[in-house]
C-alpha cells in the first residue's frame, strides 16, 4: 500500500482523536500533520485524509486556508461538530469544504462525527434566544449528547472508515487494470485485422 496523508486541524482534541483513530488504523503507512504543519506538496501521498472541526456551517479558519493548496489528489474529508452527523449543517459543510479545494481533486469519501463543543462557545450562547438555533432547551440537550463525544464507538467507526476507503480504492484500481486489458485487447485484435 502506498503512503496516505492526514492533515488534521483541532482545537478541543476531537478532530485529533479521530485523527488518531484513523492513523492506528493505517499504521506505518500514514504521515499525520497538524494543518499548521502540513506541506503544500501533497503529490507523494496516494489519499490525503483532511480533518476539521466546523465554524459556521463549514470547515474552520485554518483548514479553510489550507484547502484550496491541496491540488490533484484524492481525499477524503472528516469533520467533527456538535450537531448531528447526518444534520443538514453536517452534510452541507461536505460540500462547502469540497468547493474550497484547489484543482484536480477527487473526493474519495466523508466522515462525521459528534465533538465536544468549546466551553467558551457554550458559555456565549447559553443566553441565546428561542429564535436563535443555536440557542434554546433543544440545543441545550444537543450539547450535552455532543459532551461525550469522539467515544469508542465514534473511534472505531472512524477506523471502520479508513478500512472502506482502501476498499473502495483496491475495487477502482482493479476496475480501472481491467478496463485498460480490454482496451489494450481491443487495439491488439484491431491491429491484427
Amino acid at each position: 500500500m502506498e503512503k496516505w496523508a492526514i492533515v488534521y486541524s483541532s482545537v478541543t482534541g476531537n478532530t485529533k482523536a479521530i485523527a488518531d483513530a484513523m492513523a492506528e488504523a493505517l499504521g506505518e503507512a500514514v504521515d499525520v500533520f497538524r494543518v499548521q504543519d502540513a506541506p503544500d506538496d501533497l503529490s507523494g501521498y496516494e489519499v490525503v485524509l483532511l480533518g476539521y472541526w466546523l465554524r459556521l456551517g463549514a470547515p474552520d479558519p485554518l483548514m479553510l486556508k489550507y484547502l484550496p493548496k491541496v491540488r490533484d489528489a484524492r481525499v477524503c474529508f472528516f469533520q467533527t461538530h456538535g450537531t448531528e452527523p447526518t444534520s443538514e449543517h453536517a452534510i452541507t459543510s461536505f460540500a462547502r469544504a469540497g468547493y474550497q479545494l484547489g484543482t484536480g481533486c477527487e473526493i474519495l469519501g466523508t466522515f462525521g462525527c459528534q465533538g465536544k463543543i468549546n466551553p467558551a462557545l457554550i458559555e456565549k450562547r447559553k443566553n441565546a434566544g428561542p429564535d436563535d438555533p443555536h440557542g434554546g432547551a433543544k440545543s441545550i440537550e444537543r450539547w450535552k449528547n455532543a459532551a461525550t463525544h469522539p467515544d469508542d464507538a465514534d473511534k472505531a467507526a472512524a477506523k471502520a472508515f479508513v478500512a472502506a476507503m482502501q476498499h473502495k480504492l483496491a475495487l477502482k484500481k482493479k476496475w480501472l487494470a481491467g478496463k485498460a486489458a480490454k482496451i489494450a485487447a481491443a487495439k491488439a485484435q484491431h491491429a491484427d485485422n
